[in-house]
């Protein structure tokens, strides 16, 4: 499958920056009136922990395992060739 080209890829992000704009029937002297979406609010420190309070537990499992590997790969570059000797 072809990749989207630049233009088709301008063409729908212009689509999707312009303002709406209201749908009424055009008065003598009426301005056009530009309706845009609320902002969503930005999400506080408050959101993120109480959503993530799992994470840091298992990560410091998991950097604990990952030691844990590390440490028994470098015990066996030591110790195989002394026994394959």
């Amino acid at each position: 499958m072809a990749k989207k080209s630049r233009r088709t890829k301008a063409k729908y992000r212009s689509r999707a920056t312009k303002p709406v704009q209201e749908r009424s029937p055009r008065l003598p002297g009426a301005v056009p009136v530009n309706l845009q979406k609320p902002a969503r609010p930005s999400p506080t420190a408050q959101d993120f922990t109480g959503r993530y309070q799992h994470v840091i537990p298992e990560l410091k499992r998991i950097g604990i395992i990952a030691g844990a590997m590390i440490l028994a790969l470098i015990i066996l570059s030591f110790v195989l060739p002394a026994v394959l000797d």
